[in-house]
């Protein structure tokens, strides 16, 4: 069996979209991990966020990752920024699927915050300062992955060739 790969990284690096290519590409299931949280308990993340707290929410999002990227089979899955955060979910992820992170520049993310804020939660609660030091503080978290894709200056399609290319001996079966 093939692994699954998982994409990680920052809010708006586009591991939902390059998901969806990389998907594609491989004639694989896509899973994101909001999309499923949002259909699994019929509000949106930004509601759950608002009724339930954030605690709530990372532990709904601990359980469905972990389920997700451990039991489904021949998937592309695309994590919440924070959930690779979680020790549980990055172990488990760590373990038993190839783990790609999207990176980019900090003055890169700055260029898109405006475009991200739109039901991102953490974005609304927090100035500048707090995110970037949430950027930073992530960033070693996901430092873990097995590998790393920049995506500075790229389109997504060139992305997902990025990725393809990277785990092409890892996708033999």
């Amino acid at each position: 069996m093939r692994k699954n790969i998982v994409l990680v990284g920052f809010m708006g690096t586009g591991k939902s979209t390059v998901g969806k290519l990389l998907a594609e590409q491989l004639n694989r299931t896509f899973y994101d991990m909001d999309d499923v949280i949002v259909e699994k308990e019929g509000k949106s993340v930004a509601e759950i966020f608002s009724t339930k707290g954030e605690r709530y929410f990372r532990e709904v999002e601990r359980k469905w990752t972990i389920n997700y990227c451990t039991k489904k089979e021949n998937a592309v899955v695309a994590l919440g920024g924070g959930a690779f955060v979680q020790a549980p979910i990055r172990e488990a992820c760590l373990a038993h699927t190839e783990v790609v992170l999207l990176s980019l520049s900090w003055e890169t993310w700055v260029e898109r915050m405006e475009e991200l804020k739109e039901g991102r939660p953490l974005l609304q609660e927090k100035n500048v300062k707090e995110i970037r030091n949430l950027f930073e503080e992530r960033a070693t978290m996901y430092a873990e992955a097995h590998h790393r894709i920049v995506t500075d200056g790229f389109t997504p399609e060139e992305v997902t060739e990025q990725i393809i290319a990277l785990l092409q001996d890892e996708m033999q079966e």
